[in-house]
């Protein structure tokens, strides 16, 4: 591997922020005059905030309302957990067929996402930048719920108590890569009635809470609280955890390949894509389907980094025109990103881009 070159981004958070294993030990030296003294610290590149120590109790306070309102159950054995994995290398083979509709399928570097029966605009997709501005594709746009989720997920769900009967109407699998990631979100709250369910395949992990993500070069700062997430077990949130702080799968918590298949309804008056807009198809015609990706070339060892961070940019001011008093408003997924025409990026290159405080 070429010493720039790095196999996923967990290697780059590392050798861009070797601080951080001394950073506790700097800390209490340089303010080891005063348990009260504040100490200033920057979270980005134009903002620089106070914190003294009563940060910490607020940061136990959001920690206690977030194990509050998540529930973690084990219901799946190893040997189901063997089998609907079987089923999801299915799902991204018939992806790499190209045999889903076009807006089944979302690809980004180092993680994949699958969407059925009901799929909506974020990120970079969005027309227009900001939370709440999240819109579902038309009916028929992305493929039915696959039958095996609801005979081998959905079904047991409903039977433990987790879901009533009929309630999952949506079914997103999130395929990740060693070193994936997916930026602090809110699952946007004009589209998705709560619980909102998920069930973690391949690996352990770990779900994190109140994390904020900085950029070029991508770090994350330590979360408020931190849910170990195992393979087969189903995680619940709902008010605060789900409403009221963002959430988010950081780089070194994918250590292993990971999949996880979240279950959610619909509201009935959750807007969708117009017919005239660009992302929406033809109802009348089934869309092309996807080329699969194949290569014989060798891979280029910067290859598997530079596209994330690429995207992550591009997430990175989605909602610029917070103020100061509202930066703890709620987010929505992936709402941060900048620009891809240089030109536009130079003439706002003065604007100030707020990160959200926990």
């Amino acid at each position: 591997m070429a010493a720039s070159g790095y196999s996923d981004l967990r290697e780059k958070l590392k050798s861009m922020t070797p601080h951080r294993d001394d950073y506790g030990n700097k800390i209490r030296a340089s303010n080891g005059r005063g348990k009260d003294r504040k100490r200033k610290y920057r979270e980005s590149e134009d903002d620089e905030y106070e914190h003294s120590d009563d940060s910490a109790d607020l940061r136990e306070q959001e920690a206690r309302q977030v194990r509050s309102s998540v529930l973690q159950l084990s219901i799946f054995t190893p040997e189901e957990c063997a089998h609907i994995e079987e089923k999801i290398d299915e799902v991204v083979a018939k992806a790499e067929a190209g045999l889903y509709r076009e807006h089944t399928v979302d690809r980004a570097p180092l993680r994949n996402k699958y969407f059925f029966g009901e799929g909506y605009t974020y990120g970079a997709q969005l027309e227009r930048r900001g939370p709440g501005q999240e819109r579902l594709y038309r009916k028929g746009e992305v493929d039915e719920i696959p039958s095996w989720v609801h005979e081998l997920v959905i079904k047991r769900l409903v039977s433990n108590g987790v879901i009533p009967e009929g309630f999952v109407n949506s079914a997103v699998i999130n395929d990740y890569q060693p070193g994936g990631c997916i930026v602090s979100h809110v699952d946007p709250t004009h589209i998705f009635a709560r619980p909102i369910v998920s069930v973690s395949f391949f690996s352990d992990s770990a779900l994190c809470f109140g994390c904020h993500f900085q950029f070029k070069p991508i770090r994350v700062s330590e979360p408020v609280f931190v849910l170990p997430v195992m393979r087969g077990s189903v995680t619940v949130l709902s008010g605060y955890a789900a409403d009221d702080i963002t959430h988010c799968i950081r780089p070194q918590d994918i250590k292993e390949r990971r999949a996880v298949i979240i279950l959610r309804k619909t509201k009935p008056d959750a807007p969708r894509l117009d017919s005239d807009s660009p992302l929406s198809s033809s109802p009348a015609q089934r869309p092309a389907p996807l080329k699969a990706k194949r290569s014989h070339r060798k891979a280029d060892p910067d290859a598997a980094h530079r596209p994330r961070v690429l995207e992550m940019d591009k997430e990175e001011n989605r909602h610029p025109s917070l103020s100061r008093h509202r930066r703890r408003s709620v987010s929505s997924e992936n709402y941060r990103r900048r620009d891809e025409d240089p030109d536009k990026h130079q003439e706002s290159s003065g604007r100030k881009v707020k990160m959200r405080r926990h």
